[in-house]
């Protein structure tokens, strides 16, 4: 896979991404700044390291899951390791500015 092909397989993940959230609240993980790490190796295994807004979020396992199921739809992703990671610890400055203003913080 050439780097220009890993590039626009990002963004797909990245659209897709956008497409899942938390039940309570209103913006999306990625937005939310909750995906810290998105790799894609030559063959399209995918690894991502995302957080949670708390280490004791009820949703974790539905968004887990969630992210999980709809990366590995993405036309080029072979394979998709999804991890929880809890370092560096998540906080609202990792939020876009569009989530801001959703959520009303701006």
């Amino acid at each position: 896979m050439t780097q220009e092909e890993k590039f626009a397989l990002e963004g797909r993940i990245v659209d897709v991404l956008r497409t899942v959230f938390d039940p309570e609240i209103p913006v999306n993980i990625y937005d939310l700044g909750l995906i810290y790490r998105i790799e894609v190796s030559d063959n399209g295994a995918l690894d991502i390291d995302m957080t949670l807004t708390a280490p004791t979020c009820p949703a974790a396992d539905f968004i887990l899951e969630d992210v999980r199921q709809k990366v590995e739809t993405v036309n080029g992703v072979t394979s998709a390791n999804v991890q929880i990671v809890y370092e560096p610890i998540w906080d609202q400055s990792m939020m876009s500015e569009e989530a801001r203003v959703e959520l009303g913080l701006d």
